[in-house]
């Protein structure tokens, strides 16, 4: 049986206004256990804060979140936990889905169970494709991936590149996003190299030094953030790899923000792609950080994932608003479909054609100031859309 968490009512029910308020039920399925506990929390706290500090915006109704354990990136997992929120919760909405293997198996469930999902991470191009339900508030890993492709060359002048990706659907999805582009602007991607499965953290030390061996300008790296990024850092650096002139680069999950300070020097000179990083400097950002940092704790700092959940909220925040708390799945995708907001990452559109988000990307360098590491801009690309949508890529194209 799938863990079952339902959100205690005194302390984690957000509940404004009388006691008849209408209560709208949102599912939400993240690995709250195993690997990718960490980065559920991340997205968990993202979801409570934005009702904790919109809490008048939520009167009169009342917002239970009913949370199920996904345990693994396996998919079977989160594929019964969806179908029990479903049938046994009988949730309004559902949320979450870390990983991509997850929201893939899930999709048919989507599908038959008819409710607005939103997803808060799962960034594999074509999920959207799969459940008529799926609105993504998180990213596609062609967002970033191809937008470094065409970077790479044009503003690192790079011309070699060696491609190490964890072997899961969004590793590919990586690879396959950040070759195209960096072929395609005259870059040679001369390697491509799986680096194991997201299940567990593998020794990358053989898979460094083949890209090593390759002697290529940049060695562009996707993992699935948390412990995997600090061990990519720390065999980088222990490689020298810097030393022998290869830079390595990524998407932001390489530069995680709550577990940047750790790596060290190690980490200056990275330099990412990504819709989000803790240093952005917007209105917004300020605010969420400050609202983070008193909520979780001073040394607590909010993430890629912490924002993907504060903005799922947000738009879940607006549909019960906009429909006065009943839920009616189509309306909801109604209210969804080119809705704008100011995010912490800035603004963000949900297309209305693909149901993905539209947003800025952030080229990034990790630089030391004042003694700690700091992500540096370096370059921005306005509105960004999901590049294997547009381009038709593959499954996307259905």
């Amino acid at each position: 049986m799938i863990k079952r968490i339902i959100v205690a009512t005194a302390s984690l029910v957000f509940a404004v206004g009388c006691a008849q308020a209408q209560e709208v039920k949102v599912g939400v399925v993240l690995p709250y256990t195993g690997v990718g506990a960490e980065l559920a929390q991340q997205q968990d706290r993202g979801m409570e804060l934005y009702l904790k500090m919109h809490a008048d915006a939520i009167k009169p109704y009342k917002i239970t979140l009913i949370k199920r354990d996904a345990k693994n990136p396996g998919g079977a997992d989160a594929k019964i936990a969806v179908q029990e929120l479903l049938t046994q919760d009988k949730v309004d909405i559902l949320a979450g889905w870390n990983y991509s293997p997850n929201a893939i198996a899930s999709a048919p469930i989507v599908t038959a169970g008819k409710k607005l999902a939103v997803i808060s991470n799962a960034g594999s191009g074509h999920i959207t494709n799969l459940s008529p339900y799926f609105v993504r508030f998180s990213f596609s890993m062609w967002h970033a991936g191809y937008a470094m492709g065409e970077a790479t060359v044009k503003n690192l002048n790079a011309k070699t590149a060696v491609v190490g990706y964890t072997d899961f659907p969004p590793g590919k999805d990586m690879l396959a996003s950040f070759k195209r582009a960096f072929e395609a602007s005259g870059g040679k991607v001369i390697d491509e190299i799986p680096m194991g499965g997201a299940g567990a953290v593998p020794d990358f030390t053989p898979f460094f030094q083949r890209a090593k061996d390759k002697k290529p300008d940049v060695f562009f790296v996707f993992v699935p953030a948390g412990d995997h990024s600090s061990a990519v850092v720390k065999t980088y650096n222990a490689l020298g790899m810097r030393e022998a002139g290869i830079k390595l680069i990524g998407p932001g999950d390489i530069t995680q923000d709550n577990k940047l300070q750790a790596m060290g020097s190690a980490a200056v000179g990275l330099i990412t792609m990504h819709h989000y990083n803790v240093d952005l400097d917007n209105l917004e950002n300020k605010q969420f950080v400050a609202a983070w940092k008193k909520a979780y704790g001073a040394d607590s700092t909010p993430d890629f994932m912490a924002v993907g959940g504060y903005d799922s909220m947000a738009a879940i925040v607006h549909v019960v608003r906009t429909l006065k708390g009943k839920i009616d799945t189509d309306k909801a995708l109604e209210t969804l479909k080119g809705w704008k907001y100011n995010s912490p990452r800035g603004p963000i559109m949900i297309d209305p054609q693909t149901r993905d988000i539209v947003m800025n990307e952030y080229l990034s360098e990790v630089v030391m100031q004042g003694g700690k590491l700091v992500q540096k801009p370096i370059g921005k690309i306005d509105a960004v859309k999901d590049a294997c949508k547009t381009l038709k890529v593959g499954p996307c194209a259905n």
